[in-house]
């Protein structure tokens, strides 16, 4: 892929961290009209099948011999595990604290992409991340109340690895993929073993087919599953994956400003402490000054 111009990286990030938002209210809103899994499989379906119908014009790119094990694995680390795990785990523990394990992910995206990808880490990236962390965390500290389960809190480690290796996994094998069959094929893969996982322990008659039902399935297929994870895909692909990582710091800002918006929740002082700390953190990991002491980065696994 060609590199993109800071202008358009910018509404790239606006677009992804604000449609990833807006996810998390939105899904709170029609879950009681539709068992999770369930709608777990017909969102990621659906929205593989939307960019199905463009990639169909380009068939050639699919090149489905070579690659079938890479999309494989990434349908099983970017859907069903992130999905499937985080819509399971979700009902163990507050959504506060669950949210915030799975945060974790940019931080494990940092400590992969040095390990494995080869990129550098200073001192002012790794207290970003940290620091974004933390902001997430404070922000998400008012769903802490409650009892803890070990199972949750295993879910939703289990969750926030699975995105971070997905990643890494994704940005290793970029250069023999089509970003648009790459996506499509994960979607369509996850989406199906999500179906067929949601037919066996739910039941389809527990959908109530309303018409704001329709309406937030139809936009969240179309632009959080699909549009997102194209553009997650070319931010990935065209930049560092740590600085891209702390950029998803966002995302639990925006959710509880929708929150707001939509669900008329209350505005917290924790949100706007959270959201100083994590413009902060985005500011460090972006910091392009040369660092005195940058840590020893390690040969990346497996380069030619």
């Amino acid at each position: 892929m060609k590199t993109l111009s800071p202008k358009m990286t910018l509404w790239l990030v606006i677009f992804l961290v604000t449609i990833w938002g807006i996810n998390w209210p939105l899904t709170k809103l029609v879950l009681p009209d539709v068992p999770p899994l369930l709608f777990s499989g017909l969102r990621t379906l659906i929205g593989g099948l939307i960019l199905l119908g463009f990639a169909m014009k380009h068939v050639e790119r699919l090149q489905w011999k070579r690659n079938r094990k890479i999309y494989a694995i990434l349908a099983v680390l970017n859907i069903i595990g992130y999905y499937g795990l985080q819509t399971i785990g979700i009902g163990y523990l507050p959504a506060g604290l669950f949210s915030t394990i799975v945060f974790l992910q940019p931080i494990l995206l940092g400590l992969f992409s040095w390990l494995w990808l080869g990129e550098k880490m200073n001192t002012l990236k790794v207290i970003g991340l940290i620091l974004g962390f933390v902001g997430v965390a404070v922000i998400s500290s008012g769903g802490l109340e409650g009892n803890l389960s070990l199972t949750g809190i295993g879910f939703a480690l289990a969750s926030s690895l699975c995105w971070a290796l997905g990643t890494i996994y994704m940005k290793k094998n970029n250069q023999q993929l089509d970003s648009l069959w790459t996506v499509t094929m994960q979607l369509l893969i996850g989406g199906v073993v999500l179906m067929i996982a949601g037919s066996s322990t739910e039941s389809w008659s527990d959908i109530q087919w309303t018409p704001s039902f329709i309406e937030v399935l139809l936009f969240i297929s179309l632009f959080v599953i699909a549009g997102g994870w194209m553009v997650y895909f070319k931010l990935i692909d065209s930049g560092e994956v740590s600085t891209v990582g702390t950029y998803t710091f966002m995302i639990p800002v925006l959710s509880n400003i929708f929150s707001i918006w939509i669900l008329h929740e209350s505005i917290t002082l924790s949100l706007l402490i959270g959201l100083v700390m994590i413009a902060c953190s985005i500011a460090l990991v972006n910091w392009k000054k040369a660092m005195k002491a940058p840590l020893v980065v390690p040969v990346p696994l497996n380069k030619k």
